[in-house]
């Protein structure tokens, strides 16, 4: 069962968006198109007044910002800062257990002994998660740990790997699978190991051979950096648990959905718009074109994993090197709005 949860584009605000009651604002245009359409998708700077679409800016806006907003000229966005290329920096932002480039032969033992474990159990016709191949090059893979590191610092994110539960949101307690309505599938065990030692591999600097890059029309997303094979575990999508009802009219486009509950308030989101994981970057498809639904390659799955919800992310077909990771971003809900996606 795949589901997901995003918010949905907020009502017009008198604040940000054009406003066809107030004679002022009667000839406003995007300054991108030049089209006056779509007046409650159309943003108006907080300096200069000045009008852009959502779709029109780059990366796009999905839905009205809370605050003050200010265009791409009245911003003045620094250039992107990249992470230090520094194996203690990034060793202390990851907070890994071991020096990178120390457990590769420790790696491909555990590989091996899971080879021989998997080989004898003939009988399953299910097809089993499999566990990512870390960058055999310890260069390669602190510069692709580097490249997640200026990501989370550019959009002011602490990195977790493990989905946290803060004072004042929603317990730990709180995540119970058997809350879900119609149930949940349950990870089996194999299954768990594959993505524990997946975990494992992570803490010890073996990291998934993906890189994070920034794209002037999509945002941070995220490529390939290798072969990846079908059904590979990518990653986890981490982040803060909280309730659905506490974040019903938050403005965040990354909240994924945990638990759906039979009892609504029980429901529960991940949040990570303070603490993430790469999944954060990972793109979405555009349902509304063919071309958008051929670019999808991942799918998310919610799994009861030892009686907790737990959301993964994993291959669908093959993945080639430098191909960008797409997932549906609407699986049942279609409530987040990709009709503008690249």
């Amino acid at each position: 069962m795949m589901q997901k949860r995003r918010t949905l584009a907020l009502k017009p605000s008198s604040r940000h968006d054009f406003a066809s009651d107030h004679e002022e604002y009667d000839d406003v245009s995007c300054q991108k198109c030049g089209s006056g359409n779509s007046p409650a998708e159309l943003l108006l700077c907080d300096k200069c007044d000045r009008g852009y679409h959502l779709f029109c800016l780059t990366p796009i806006l999905v839905s009205v910002p809370k605050g003050s907003w200010f265009c791409p000229t009245c911003s003045n966005h620094k250039k992107l800062q990249s992470f230090p290329l520094v194996q203690t920096k990034i060793v202390d932002f990851f907070r890994i257990q071991r020096p990178v480039d120390s457990q590769m032969d420790l790696n491909q033992e555990n590989r091996k002994k899971r080879r021989r474990t998997g080989s004898l159990v003939l009988s399953k016709k299910r097809r089993k998660l499999l566990p990512f191949k870390p960058t055999a090059d310890t260069t390669r893979r602190l510069e692709q740990m580097a490249s997640l590191a200026t990501a989370l610092t550019a959009t002011g994110t602490d990195f977790s790997n493990e989905l946290t539960y803060m004072r004042g949101m929603a317990p730990r307690s709180a995540n119970c699978a058997s809350l879900e309505h119609g149930g949940m599938q349950v990870l089996p065990k194999e299954d768990v190991e594959t993505l524990n030692l997946c975990k494992s591999m992570m803490e010890r600097g073996e990291w998934p051979p993906l890189m994070v890059v920034f794209d002037p029309r999509e945002g941070f997303t995220v490529e390939a950096d290798r072969f990846i094979k079908d059904w590979t575990i990518i990653t986890e999508y981490t982040g803060d648990v909280d309730y659905l009802r506490n974040r019903e009219h938050d403005d965040g486009d990354s909240m994924m959905t945990l638990l759906s509950a039979t009892n609504r308030s029980k429901s529960l989101v991940i949040c990570p718009d303070r603490r993430s994981n790469i999944a954060r970057f990972i793109n979405g498809i555009n349902n509304h074109t063919p071309d958008g639904r051929k670019k999808q390659n991942l799918k998310c799955v919610r799994f009861n994993v030892n009686g907790e919800c737990r959301v993964l992310l994993i291959a669908n077909r093959d993945i080639s090197k430098g191909e960008r990771l797409y997932y549906d971003y609407n699986g049942y809900e279609h409530e987040y709005p990709t009709e503008h996606f690249v």
